[in-house]
């Protein structure tokens, strides 16, 4: 930065002649010191301060999921209940899921009966017992 000029002489409305002017009319004219630059202040996040920020940021996106849980979308369901027809087989000794299906639906693929099958009877394994009585959809059964 450069000094900057101040002259401590008034402004007069008229000119001066150049023998008139003595040394101590004359304007005195001196330098003033630069003000010192001022350091850029760096913004501080307080710790209040990011977790009022974090806050604000966080806020929309837990409305949003809250609205999205609590709404949760449109249930495809029907008044109407469906009616599935179904008849019931029972378990020979020597058995397995695999000579049902295929005894009770002979043109059919035997593991889409058996997954019927499983489905229908609420089945957690393939196991099956002697005299264990099991529901057969209908289109299978003859």
């Amino acid at each position: 930065m450069s000094a900057a000029l101040i002259s401590d002489a008034a402004p007069t409305m008229f000119p001066r002649s150049a023998g008139a002017a003595s040394a101590a009319s004359s304007p005195r004219l001196h330098a003033v010191p630069p003000l010192p630059a001022t350091a850029r202040v760096r913004l501080r996040l307080t710790r209040r301060g990011r977790a009022v920020l974090s806050a604000l940021v966080a806020l929309p996106l837990v409305i949003g999921a809250l609205v999205f849980a609590l709404n949760g979308g449109g249930a495809v369901a029907t008044s109407q209940q469906t009616h599935v027809s179904f008849q019931y087989v029972t378990v020979q000794s020597g058995d397995s899921l695999w000579s049902v299906a295929e005894r009770v639906a002979p043109d059919a693929d035997p593991r889409d009966v058996i997954a019927d099958i499983v489905s229908l009877n609420g089945l957690d394994s393939a196991v099956v017992s002697p005299g264990q009585q099991l529901a057969v959809p209908a289109k299978y059964a003859h």
